[in-house]
């Protein structure tokens, strides 16, 4: 983690320098006027240019210590907030030391830990707003962040944990059962073996754990969806395939396997293609892992599919997408046998645990 600490007074500057000492990925940012109390690793900024120096670190660091006023903080940072799964951690404190204060992204930021973080480090108190950490009880937002879960719409998070406070019945469906470890008996949780006998509860809310795609008519407002990174997508491609011919006909295939996108793990093709821009571009747009296997490695993988007599002339593996998805995935079962366009493959598997 990427953590910038501010300080802008001489108490700032030496607990700053504490902080920077204890805590794993952090420079210290001390004001001119008292860069003789903050040792020597350090970096000096003028506090008249503050906004300035917030504007470039902003998008470098995961989180900020800021030791100063927490309405200084507001004003500073306010003009750079996004949303609060883009958001970094943000924490304020005062220079005495006595407070810890968890301002932004409290939970998918990292705040509250950075908070508790710095509490711990400092001897201060450790001052936590967000409803559920306050009332004891587990989040469906810090659900996802632990198990690295996507959300499907961040905004259905608030609608599901206003209900948790409340009281309110909740319908889950897990297959993997971390939901239920979880949240440990706590919260009105009651699980079900399908969607369609949650649906059919009488719950106020709902909790889907799945890769499967659901189309949005048939999403209601009370519906948070979380996926699961574990698909794997098998591609091959012939050379200088565009990203959109690529996009477009996964899109399409994942449609109509009913699988999520969201729910992608990695791509995995023949190392022949590590330098095809076309997929480089789509993984890279998707924020999706690439991961290449030798035609070698290809070949020893038991597939559905007859051998391709193009792949085995251009790169000598019989195959792309039906192996390398197993192989990223460990094994794992296809879901999506071999489908192909003009110039693409597309295999899917689903990621095997142990």
């Amino acid at each position: 983690m990427r953590i910038a600490v501010i300080a802008i007074t001489r108490n700032g500057a030496l607990l700053g320098q504490k902080l920077r000492e204890s805590l794993a990925g952090a420079q210290l940012h001390v004001s001119n006027r008292y860069a003789g109390q903050a040792g020597t690793l350090k970096q000096i900024f003028d506090p008249a240019g503050l906004k300035e120096l917030i504007a470039s670190l902003w998008p470098e660091c995961d989180g900020f210590v800021f030791i100063m006023a927490s309405g200084i903080v507001v004003r500073m940072v306010a003009p750079f907030l996004e949303s609060k799964d883009k958001d970094p951690a943000v924490v304020v404190m005062d220079d005495a030391g006595k407070f810890a204060i968890s301002l932004l992204s409290g939970h998918l930021g990292g705040a509250n830990e950075l908070a508790e973080r710095c509490a711990f480090i400092s001897g201060a108190r450790p001052v936590i707003t967000t409803a559920t950490d306050a009332n004891d009880l587990p989040s469906f937002d810090m659900l996802a962040k632990e198990q690295d879960w996507a959300i499907e719409d961040l905004s259905k998070i608030k609608t599901l944990n206003r209900m948790l406070l409340d009281g309110a019945e909740i319908a889950v469906v897990d297959p993997g059962g971390q939901t239920r470890n979880w949240f440990h008996g706590r919260g009105k949780l009651c699980f079900y073996d399908s969607m369609a006998l949650a649906m059919d509860s009488r719950a106020s809310g709902f909790l889907f754990v799945t890769n499967r795609h659901i189309p949005s008519q048939n999403q209601p407002d009370n519906l948070l969806i979380l996926r699961p990174r574990n698909l794997v997508l098998g591609i091959g491609c012939n050379r200088g395939t565009q990203a959109e011919e690529i996009e477009n006909f996964v899109c399409m295939q994942l449609r109509q396997a009913f699988l999520a996108l969201k729910s992608v793990k990695c791509i995995a093709s023949a190392a022949a293609k590590r330098d095809e821009q076309g997929l480089i571009k789509f993984a890279e747009q998707h924020a999706i892992q690439l991961v290449f296997f030798a035609s070698e490695e290809l070949n020893q993988v038991s597939v559905p599919s007859p051998p391709s007599r193009h792949a085995l002339a251009a790169i000598g593996a019989k195959g792309v997408a039906e192996p390398a998805a197993i192989l990223a995935s460990g094994n794992g079962r296809l879901l999506l046998r071999k489908v192909k366009s003009d110039n693409v493959t597309l295999a899917v598997a689903e990621v095997h645990y142990a």
